[in-house]
């Protein structure tokens, strides 16, 4: 066996014998309910809750014994992190891909803290967590000096008001399991958000003192979404049916691959031009005719003159359909077209975070989620044209870009990554969790509504390994490639929630695009010192990761994980990611160092893959 083989045997081999995450009991317990706190896990339980993400705290202890001796470690299944926020990114993550609320609890006021910047990108991007936290005992005679007073809040669920969708403190075993109940429901229910319930630790270490009635949860299902009325179905039909060039803006849909192929149809039906938004999931296929400008971050040149071409648009939840217009037709322009905007994203609005973004101009608003509207729609639009399927392309059809192969010398710039990422993924079915910032988006290509699971949601930094995890937990056993790129910024905030990964044996490919600068305020230092006259070549002070270097492998294998790196060009990174995936394959995790030159020819600002969204 060559040096190669016996590298990749190596890794296999260091990846099969990780542990898998089932933390044995030690001693079988008593599984009789007998605490309020056992009533609460076996809410968990009733509720198919699978997996619940924490950092383990004293003002849950109660609900931990439940969890561990009364439901032994199973349904929900506990996954212990190093920080409260990768909990909660996590459980994002998860629901990015399932759709459905996973379980997170964090300790009391602090671990809420902690919490609160992942529990914001849940928030901003409509993904539901249940999320459960603590506080000390409310009975003030009860409490232990010092610290039971430091960590008690008289309304801890203030913390985190602005930007959950419920919250609660039940102040009964029995409030408690219609409270998690009801916490459950409302976090699945459309549109999706986390919700909070705060349990008393003097309520969780209570006896029960009477037989509590649980709920038969299949009648305490979340809603069917909220569906269109026939007329305004009949209205939106007739005006996509009559327009000469309709657009469909295709926003915040489901993960649905029957629901993906029914906006194919429709899209099919109408002729219509569909765009997309990078921000998001994948929405439709990228490939397909109708797609006639790869899915952007910020609209491209092509994105305006098909948006000023239209006399019809569809938006289906469009994440900031007036930012859209102002950025496509001009900051005060007038919107000529009609405007089709079915959502339901208003009933989440409150005034305190401003992701509402600005007040759309709309012909026909539709209160409904938009794949609800999209069936009943088709039929209509089937009905009215009384033709074949399949109506001609209303705009050019696409002409797929031609991509420049990757330098085979040179240290890498964010493109030459990107093509070996795209050359990588066309040849297997691999979800990306994300992308690293400033990704050159033409070298993107889905096929499948799982093959991205989308942003953040809140534009911070720090989530991109969390998030990860919780994605590649969810396609656990699928037989799809968990990977993600991510900056070095976003990697090192975030770095030890990859233990949980190596912890609990979820599979995951990771790439670090790393430029050793937080690139992003790079471009803004730049925009400044030419608005004020000042030297341009000051830009990077203040934003380098160097001196020393920062040694990212070894960060990654402190908390579990095999890695290589620095890899210095296209094809050694080409042939580190197919390492990796035997690792991966075998059940391990795998890091890739992947060094990126942000003045590598051709890159122009495309070198942003560390610092904040903006």
């Amino acid at each position: 066996m060559d040096k190669q083989g016996r590298q990749d045997a190596r890794a296999v081999e260091l990846a099969t014998a990780r542990f898998d995450g089932k933390d044995p009991l030690q001693k079988v317990s008593n599984a009789q309910l007998g605490w309020a706190s056992d009533a609460m896990a076996e809410t968990l339980r009733r509720l198919d809750v699978r997996y619940i993400a924490l950092t383990p705290g004293a003002s849950y202890r109660g609900l931990h014994d439940s969890l561990v001796n009364y439901l032994g470690n199973r349904d929900p299944q506990m996954m212990v992190c190093l920080h409260e926020e990768h909990a909660v990114g996590i459980a994002q993550g998860y629901a990015k891909i399932t759709e459905k609320p996973m379980a997170v609890a964090v300790h009391s006021n602090v671990g809420l803290m902690h919490a609160t910047m992942a529990i914001f990108n849940a928030w901003c991007g409509r993904n539901p967590v249940l999320i459960l936290g603590a506080t000390g005992p409310g009975d003030a005679e009860e409490r232990r000096p010092w610290i039971d007073w430091i960590h008690t809040a008289k309304d801890q669920g203030a913390l985190i008001r602005h930007y959950t969708k419920w919250d609660d403190e039940p102040r009964s075993a029995g409030a408690a399991v219609e409270s998690i109940t009801r916490a459950w429901q409302i976090a699945a229910t459309h549109p999706f958000g986390p919700t909070y319930v705060c349990l008393d630790v003097g309520l969780q270490e209570s006896r029960l003192e009477k037989e509590i009635r649980f709920p038969d949860m299949a009648r305490f299902q979340p809603g069917v979404p909220p569906a269109p009325s026939a007329a305004a179905v009949e209205e939106a039909a007739r005006l996509l049916v009559q327009a000469k060039k309709p657009v469909i803006l295709m926003g915040r849909v489901s993960r649905s691959l029957v629901d993906w192929d029914l906006r194919v149809e429709l899209a099919e039906a109408l002729g219509a031009a569909v765009l997309t938004d990078m921000k998001l999931a994948p929405a439709f296929p990228t490939e397909h005719e109708l797609h006639p400008v790869e899915p952007r971050f910020r609209p491209s040149p092509e994105s305006a003159r098909i948006t000023k071409e239209a006399d019809v648009i569809l938006s289906l939840d469009w994440m900031d359909l007036k930012g859209y217009f102002i950025q496509t037709l001009g900051k005060d322009a007038e919107v000529t077209a009609k405007v089709i905007h079915c959502t339901v994203d208003d009933y989440l609005h409150n005034g305190w975070s401003m992701d509402h973004f600005g007040l759309p101009p709309a012909d026909l608003k539709i209160l409904s989620s938009p794949d609800q509207l999209v069936r009943p729609l088709l039929e209509a639009v089937r009905r009215l044209r009384g033709a074949k399927a399949k109506a001609a392309p209303k705009f050019s059809p696409r002409v797929p870009p031609k991509l420049a192969s990757p330098r085979k010398t040179g240290v890498m710039g964010l493109r030459d990554l990107a093509l070996v990422v795209r050359a990588f993924c066309d040849a297997r079915e691999v979800t990306l969790a994300g992308y690293a910032l400033g990704w050159p988006s033409d070298t993107v290509s889905f096929r499948h509504p799982l093959d991205y699971a989308g942003f953040d949601g809140g534009g911070g930094v720090g989530s991109g390994p969390s998030n990860a995890i919780g994605t590649a937990l969810a396609l656990k056993g699928s037989g799809r490639l968990a990977m993600t790129v991510i900056g070095d910024g976003d990697f090192t905030m975030g770095a030890n929630a990859f233990w949980t990964a190596a912890h609990m044996g979820i599979p995951l490919l990771v790439v670090i695009a790393n430029n050793q600068v937080y690139y992003n305020d790079v471009a803004h230092q730049e925009r400044m010192a030419v608005m004020r006259g000042r030297p341009v070549e000051n830009k990077f002070v203040g934003q380098e990761m160097v001196r020393p270097t920062i040694d990212l492998i070894a960060i990654a294998k402190a908390q579990g994980l095999d890695g290589e790196g620095p890899v210095m060009n296209a094809v050694d990174f080409a042939a580190a990611l197919e390492r990796g995936e035997k690792v991966v394959r075998a059940g391990g995790q795998y890091v890739i160092d992947a060094r990126v030159d942000v003045g590598a020819p051709g890159e122009g600002d495309r070198g942003h893959t560390s610092g904040r969204k903006d």
